[in-house]
């Protein structure tokens, strides 16, 4: 199986993150996409989210009716920091037949270096980078990550502006968010009175 690994806070998620996660599908041929849902990411640790139950909700609500989206607990269910190299090295543990992809934005790509153990995180899986049009971040000719590491790909998604720092604030504000995420998860935001304090 050609399975894609789609890791974020998703706090809340919205129509960029399925984007992202779709245009990769089509894209790299991928048999299934899970969407990992980070409990304690170690980019954003101390910073105040949603529990993270909360989180996997939302994300299952707005996957619903797709056949090749699955949520994972795997981040969520175990105890301290989500590093990436640790949530791909269990997944190649439990699945040594499947092919794994990582899929990430363009703006994390400057980052990734600076990850717990970013060579490992390139051997076990092709690093996918989601990019805008017009972007100025493209993938260098060779991996950065070492020589055993499998090539990075480029997938070009269409432009949209949307970011969940940005929901939570208009939440906060008492903005609408009406069409940035499915309409399922804005029900379950004012259900749950999720994001109502200021940022």
């Amino acid at each position: 199986m050609r399975l894609g690994i789609y890791g974020g806070t998703f706090d809340p998620i919205h129509l960029g993150h399925l984007i992202l996660a779709e245009q990769c599908r089509e894209a790299c041929e991928l048999d299934r996409v899970w969407f990992v849902v980070a409990n304690e990411p170690p980019h954003k640790r101390g910073a105040k989210r949603s529990a993270v139950h909360h989180r996997i909700e939302m994300t299952r609500l707005a996957i619903a009716g797709h056949a090749a989206f699955e949520v994972s607990e795997i981040e969520a269910s175990r105890p301290g920091p989500s590093y990436s190299v640790e949530t791909l090295a269990q997944i190649r543990e439990q699945r040594p037949e499947d092919e794994l992809f990582f899929l990430i934005g363009g703006d994390s790509l400057v980052d990734l270096p600076t990850w717990r153990e970013p060579g490992k995180i390139a051997a076990m899986a092709t690093i996918v980078v989601a990019n805008r049009p017009g972007s100025d971040v493209e993938p260098p000719p060779t991996s950065p990550f070492g020589p055993d590491a499998l090539p990075l790909r480029l997938v070009s998604i269409p432009p949209i502006g949307v970011a969940s720092q940005d929901l939570r604030a208009r939440l906060a504000e008492g903005r609408s968010i009406r069409y940035m995420t499915p309409r399922s998860v804005e029900a379950y935001i004012e259900a749950h009175k999720l994001y109502r304090q200021a940022p």
